[in-house]
C-alpha cells in the first residue's frame, strides 16, 4: 500500500481533532456532575420537594461557575455551547413545526378585501390543502382563477395602493403571480427572522431553527427546554400590539340587560320549538317508587339553577365577586368565555348596540395567573376595525417595574408614534377615560391618564405579570410582530426524566453490542480480529468527533445508526478477511494474500456501502427530527468505516505481518469453519418460491383486511406517554376517557405502569388552549390512578420545569394536513429508494437481470415486514405503530437487503469472469456458497447488536428495532433464495452475455 505515512498522519490528526471536539462534552458533563453532587450535599432527601430544590441548587451552581476557566481557557459556558448536541429523545425538550398562515398574508396583501371571489378562493384553498401536496398559495391561485372573470390585479384584490409600484390594473394573472409569490416568501423570511431573534433572546442552549421548503413551515428544535407552556406562547405569539380607546363600564350596563333578555327569548323559542316536535307518550306509569321521589327531591336545586340560566342566560354568568370598574364591563369565569362570545355575536344582540357604539369590539382581558376570573372590555371600534395606533411604532421594550413595584414592560415609540400617543393620552386625560393596550387580541392593561398628555413616546404595560412573562413580552415586542399567525401543526415534547432514561438505556445497549462484536472478532479471526477491533474503536471515535464538529444532533435512532455502522464496519472486515483466507488457501504467501484479499474485497465493500449510502441519503432528504439524526450518523458512519476498514485495518495487518511474522486469520477453533461448502441453492429455489409466496399472500391478506396500526405521524392526532405509580389497565383507561375525548386509544408502553394514550379530539383546532384542555381532561379523569398530591402543573409535560417520576412524560401532536404530507413523503422515500437502487445496480452490473433480482428481493422483504407489523400489532407487548421511525426502518431494511444481495452478485460476476466455460447453475451455486462464511458472520454480529438494542434500548425504539431484526433475517434469506434465483430464471435465452464472456448452457450440469 502506497502513502502509508500520509494515511498515518491523517488518521492521527483526525483522531486528535475528534478528541478535541469531544473534550467539550466531557468538560460540560464533568461540571454538571459536580453541580449535582453539590446539590445533593446542600439538600437532604428528608426535605420536602427535595428533587426540585436540588435541581434549582444545581442550576445556581452552574450559573456561578459558568465563566470560570476549567482547562486551556475553556469555561463551562463555552463547553456547553460546543458539546455534542443531544436530541429531544435523549435530553428532553420541544420540537415544533410552525405553520405561518399564508391565508393571513394574502388577506394582508389584499388589504382585507371583501371581494367574494377572493374570499371564496381562500376558503376553497384551505379545504383543498387537507388532501393535496401543493402549497396553499398554489391552491389559492388555482381556485381564484377558476372563477369567471377573476383578476388578481383588480383593485379589489391585489391592485391596492400599497402594491401599486409592482402591480397595475393591466397585468394578467400570470404576471401578478410571481409578485405575490415573492411577497409571500419575503413575509415568511421575516417571520423566520423574528422567531430566530425571539429564540436567541430566550437563552436556550443549541437551538435549531430552519425553513422547510416553500410550505410556509418553520422547524424549531429546543433540546433541554423545560418550561414548555412558556415556549409555546413565545413561539405562537404574533405580538400584534394595538392601542385602542375603550368604553367605560357604566356605558354598557343597560346593553347587557337588553342582551340578556334577547338571548333568553331566543332560547325560549328554541325550547318550545323542540318540545312541540317531541311526541308525548299517552301511556302514564301508574306506580312511582320511593327512589323516583328521592331523585325528584335531589334535583330541585339543580332545576333552580337551570331555570336561572334560562331566564337570565347572560347575566347569570356574571361573577359578583369582581365588580365592574373603569373599563371592565363585567367579570366572567374563564370556562364561560366561549358561551359569552356566542351570545354577544348573535345578530339580534348586536343590533341593540346604540348608534354611537355600533362598531364596539368586545375583547377579553389577560386572565390573571392561576385564577378563573376574566374581565370583558368594549373597544371603541370603527368602520374599518383599525386601532388608533399599532405596535409598529414601538422601537424598544424592556422589562421594568411600575411606581408601586409591580412587574411591568416599558416601551419607547418612534416620532410618529410619539405624536399619536400624545394626542391619545391628551384626549383620555381630558375626558377621564382609559386607553386599552391590546396584545394578540387580549387587553393587557387599560390605564387612565390623569396628568395630561404624555410626550416623548414612553408608555408602559402593567398587568398580573410574573418576571418571566414580562421578560418574554419585552422580548417579542423588541423582535417585532409576526406578519401572520403561527400555528403549531406538529410538536414533540419529551420530559427530561424520559430523556435521561433513554440515555441510560442507549449507552447500555451500545456497550453490550460493542463488547460482543469485539470479542467475537477476536474469537473468530484471532490477532487479525484484534486489529479489526482497534480500527472499529477508532471508527467510533471518528463518528462521535464528526457529529460533534458538525454540530449534528445525536438521537436514540442516531445511536441505532452508529450501532448499525458497527455492523457494517464488521462486514467490511469480514469480507476482507474471508478473501485473504481464500488467497492463503490457494497457496499464496501472506503478503500476496493480504494484497490480493484487499483488492478483491474492495469491489464488494464499495458496492455494499454505496447502496446503503443511497438509502441513507433518501432518509436524510425526506426525514425530520430523529430520522434525520439516524440518517446523519449512518452516512457519517459509512464514510468513516470505509476509511478504517480499507486503510487502517490494512496498516495494522501489514504491521502485524512484518519481517515474515505469521498472522493467522482464524483461531484453532474456527480455522476449518465453512470450508469447501458446495450447496445447490438453485435446486431449492422452487421450495423457497413457495415459502415466500405463502408469506407474501398472508402479508397482503392481513394488510388488506386488518391494515396497519398507523401512528399520529400518518393520521394526525395527539399522543401522550403517561406514567402512573401503579399497574394500569389500558382498557379501563379507554372506557374512562372515551366520554370526554370521544376517540381515544390506550396501550401499555414499556412497563406495566406506563400507557401511550392517543386521541384525535379537536385535532383540527389550533392553539395551546386545546392542548391544555386535553391535558386537563387526562389529569381530572385519571385522578384515581395518580399519586396523592400531584397537581395539574406537575402532571403536564415539562410544565414544572423539573424532572419528575409520574405524569405526562412526553407528547406528540400532528395536524392532519402535515400528517398527509409526512405519509406522502414516506411513499416518495420508499419508491424513490427502489428506483435509485434499480438504477445503480443496472449501471454497476450492466444487466437488468441483476436489478430485477435485487429489487424483487427488496420488495419481498418490505412486504413481509409490513405483513408482520399488520399481523402482530395487537398481539406483541410493545408498540408496532407505523410512523416516521418505521419508514426509516424500512429504508434501512432495503439498504441491508441490498448490501447482502450486492455481495452475492459481486461474487457471481467475479466467477463469471474467472470461469467463462462453466455451466451457469453450478457456477452460481459455487459463488453463493463461497459467501456463506461472510453472510453468517455479518448477519450474526448485526443481529446480536440489534437484539441488544431491542432489549435494552428503551420503549420508544423497540418497534424500530423489531423491524430491523425481521429485516436482517428476511434480507439474508432473500439475497440467497430470492434475488439470485430471480436473476437466474430471468436468463432464459441461451448464450446471453452477462459479462464479457458467452455462457453456453444455463441449465447444464458440470462437475468440478
Amino acid at each position: 500500500m502506497h502513502n502509508k505515512g500520509l494515511i498515518k498522519l491523517f488518521a492521527i490528526l483526525f483522531g486528535l481533532v475528534s478528541i478535541y471536539q469531544l473534550s467539550f462534552t466531557f468538560i460540560a458533563s464533568n461540571v454538571e456532575n459536580k453541580a449535582e453532587a453539590y446539590a445533593e450535599r446542600q439538600i437532604s432527601e428528608s426535605e420536602e420537594n427535595f428533587t426540585q430544590k436540588r435541581a434549582l441548587a444545581a442550576e445556581k451552581y452552574l450559573d456561578s461557575v459558568g465563566q470560570n476557566p476549567i482547562f486551556a481557557g475553556i469555561t463551562y459556558d463555552t463547553a456547553k455551547d460546543k458539546e455534542l448536541n443531544k436530541g429531544l429523545d435523549l435530553k428532553g425538550g420541544i420540537n415544533v413545526i410552525l405553520q405561518i398562515s399564508v391565508e393571513d398574508l394574502l388577506r394582508g396583501l389584499a388589504n382585507n378585501s371583501k371581494d367574494p371571489a377572493f374570499n371564496q378562493a381562500l376558503a376553497e384553498a384551505q379545504e383543498a390543502r387537507k388532501n393535496s401536496q401543493d402549497s396553499y398559495l398554489e391552491l389559492f391561485f388555482e381556485a381564484f382563477e377558476a372563477k369567471d372573470g377573476a383578476n388578481l390585479a383588480s383593485p379589489d384584490v391585489f391592485g391596492t395602493k400599497a402594491l401599486s409600484d409592482e402591480i397595475n390594473f393591466e397585468m394578467t394573472n400570470s404576471q401578478v403571480r410571481p409578485v405575490i409569490n415573492r411577497k409571500i416568501d419575503e413575509s415568511i423570511t421575516s417571520a423566520f427572522e423574528v422567531l430566530r431573534e425571539r429564540i436567541d433572546k430566550f437563552g436556550v442552549t443549541q437551538p435549531n431553527i430552519q425553513r422547510l421548503g416553500d410550505s410556509g413551515r418553520i422547524l424549531i428544535e429546543l433540546p433541554g427546554a423545560k418550561d414548555i407552556s412558556r415556549i409555546q406562547n413565545l413561539l405562537q405569539s404574533t405580538a400584534q400590539l394595538e392601542f385602542w380607546d375603550v368604553y367605560k363600564a357604566n356605558e354598557f350596563s343597560e346593553f347587557l340587560v337588553t342582551a340578556d333578555a334577547i338571548v333568553a327569548e331566543n332560547m325560549k323559542s328554541e325550547t318550545e320549538k323542540t318540545e312541540n316536535q317531541e311526541t308525548q307518550s299517552t301511556d302514564q306509569e301508574e306506580e312511582t317508587s320511593d327512589e323516583d321521589d328521592l331523585e325528584e327531591l335531589l334535583s330541585t336545586e339543580e332545576n333552580a339553577e337551570e331555570d336561572l340560566s334560562r331566564s337570565n342566560p347572560l347575566l347569570s354568568l356574571v361573577l359578583s365577586a369582581g365588580q365592574p370598574q373603569g373599563p371592565v364591563i363585567a367579570y366572567f369565569a374563564v370556562k364561560d368565555t366561549a358561551k359569552v362570545n356566542s351570545y354577544l355575536a348573535m345578530p339580534q344582540v348586536k343590533s341593540q348596540l346604540p348608534s354611537d357604539k355600533k362598531y364596539a369590539e368586545f375583547v377579553w382581558g389577560k386572565p390573571p395567573k392561576n385564577e378563573e376570573t376574566i374581565g370583558l372590555y368594549a373597544l371603541k371600534g370603527n368602520r374599518n376595525n383599525e386601532p388608533d395606533m399599532s405596535g409598529a411604532v414601538v422601537t424598544d421594550a424592556q422589562q421594568t417595574y411600575d411606581q408601586v413595584g409591580r412587574v411591568a414592560v416599558s416601551m419607547q415609540m418612534d416620532g410618529r408614534g410619539a405624536k399619536i400617543w400624545e394626542d391619545m393620552t391628551g384626549k383620555a386625560s381630558a375626558e377621564g377615560s382609559q386607553i386599552a393596550i391590546v396584545l394578540d387580541n387580549l387587553v393587557y392593561s387599560a390605564p387612565g391618564v390623569s396628568s395630561g398628555a404624555i410626550t416623548g413616546g414612553r408608555s408602559e404595560i402593567t398587568g398580573d405579570f410574573t418576571l418571566e412573562e414580562a421578560q418574554d413580552l419585552a422580548n417579542v415586542l423588541r423582535a417585532g410582530k409576526l406578519p401572520a399567525s403561527a400555528d403549531i401543526v406538529q410538536s414533540e415534547i419529551v420530559g427530561p426524566s424520559l430523556g435521561q432514561e433513554a440515555i441510560d438505556s442507549g449507552v447500555l445497549s451500545f456497550a453490550i453490542a460493542l463488547i460482543f462484536v469485539l470479542l467475537y472478532m477476536i474469537f473468530y479471526y484471532g490477532r487479525a480480529g484484534l486489529y479489526a477491533d482497534i480500527a472499529l474503536v477508532v471508527n467510533i471515535l471518528f463518528i462521535f468527533g464528526v457529529l460533534s464538529g458538525l454540530g449534528a444532533v445525536l438521537t436514540l435512532p442516531g445511536i441505532a445508526g452508529i450501532v448499525l455502522t458497527i455492523g457494517m464496519s464488521v462486514d467490511a472486515n469480514v469480507l476482507i478477511f474471508e478473501r485473504i483466507r481464500e488467497e492463503l488457501a490457494k497457496g499464496k504467501t501472506q503478503a500476496e494474500a493480504i494484497s490480493d484479499g484487499f483488492k478483491n474485497a474492495l469491489s464488494s465493500i464499495l458496492d455494499a456501502n454505496i447502496t446503503t449510502g443511497l438509502t441513507g441519503l433518501i432518509l436524510f432528504t425526506f426525514g425530520t427530527g430523529p430520522i434525520k439524526g439516524f440518517a446523519t450518523t449512518l452516512l457519517i458512519g459509512i464514510v468513516t468505516s470505509l476509511f478504517c476498514a480499507i486503510f487502517l485495518t490494512r496498516l495494522f495487518i501489514a504491521g502485524g505481518g512484518k519481517k515474515g511474522k505469521s498472522l493467522p486469520f482464524s483461531t484453532a477453533i474456527t480455522q476449518n469453519w465453512f470450508l469447501n461448502i458446495d450447496i445447490n441453492f438453485l435446486k431449492k429455489r422452487k421450495v423457497a418460491y413457495i415459502i415466500s409466496a405463502v408469506a407474501i399472500i398472508i402479508s397482503i391478506g392481513s394488510l388488506a383486511t386488518k391494515g396497519l396500526n398507523q401512528g399520529v405521524d400518518f393520521v394526525g392526532g395527539r399522543s401522550y406517554v403517561v406514567r402512573f405509580d401503579q399497574t394500569i389497565n389500558p382498557t379501563e383507561v379507554e372506557s374512562i376517557l372515551i366520554e370526554n375525548l370521544q376517540s381515544v386509544e390506550a396501550k401499555t408502553y414499556g412497563t406495566s405502569n406506563q400507557l401511550k394514550i392517543t386521541t384525535n379530539y379537536k385535532i383540527e383546532e389550533e392553539g395551546t388552549v386545546i392542548d391544555d384542555e386535553i391535558q386537563a381532561i387526562l389529569f381530572n379523569d385519571l385522578q384515581a390512578y395518580l399519586p396523592n398530591g400531584i397537581t395539574l402543573s406537575d402532571f403536564k409535560v415539562g410544565d414544572s420545569g423539573l424532572d419528575k417520576e409520574y405524569g405526562i412524560m412526553s407528547s406528540i401532536k400532528v395536524n392532519p394536513t402535515i400528517a398527509d404530507d409526512i405519509k406522502t413523503a414516506a411513499y416518495y422515500a420508499i419508491f424513490g429508494s427502489l428506483f435509485v437502487v434499480f438504477l445503480y445496480i443496472l449501471i454497476r452490473f450492466k444487466r437488468w437481470q441483476f436489478s430485477l433480482g435485487a429489487v424483487s428481493a427488496v420488495i419481498h422483504d418490505v412486504i413481509i415486514v409490513l405483513g408482520l407489523f399488520s399481523l402482530l400489532y395487537d398481539v406483541l407487548p410493545f408498540s408496532l405503530e407505523i410512523d416516521q421511525a418505521f419508514i426509516a426502518a424500512i429504508l434501512t431494511v432495503i439498504g441491508y437487503s441490498l448490501n447482502d444481495t450486492v455481495v452475492v452478485f459481486d461474487r457471481i460476476r467475479e466467477f463469471f469472469n474467472e470461469r467463462p466455460n462453466w455451466k451457469m447453475n453450478k457456477l452460481i451455486n459455487l459463488a453463493v456458497s463461497s459467501t456463506i462464511s461472510r453472510t453468517i458472520n455479518t448477519s450474526l454480529t448485526t443481529l446480536v447488536v440489534l437484539v441488544a438494542i431491542f432489549i435494552f434500548g428503551g420503549d420508544s425504539i423497540r418497534g424500530f428495532m423489531f423491524a430491523l431484526i425481521v429485516g436482517v433475517i428476511v434480507g439474508t434469506y432473500s439475497s440467497v433464495f430470492i434475488a439470485t434465483p430471480v436473476m437466474f430464471d430471468s436468463v432464459k435465452k441461451k448464450g446471453i452475455d452477462l459479462t464479457d464472456k458467452k455462457i453456453e448452457d444455463p441449465e447444464g450440469e458440470v462437475s468440478l
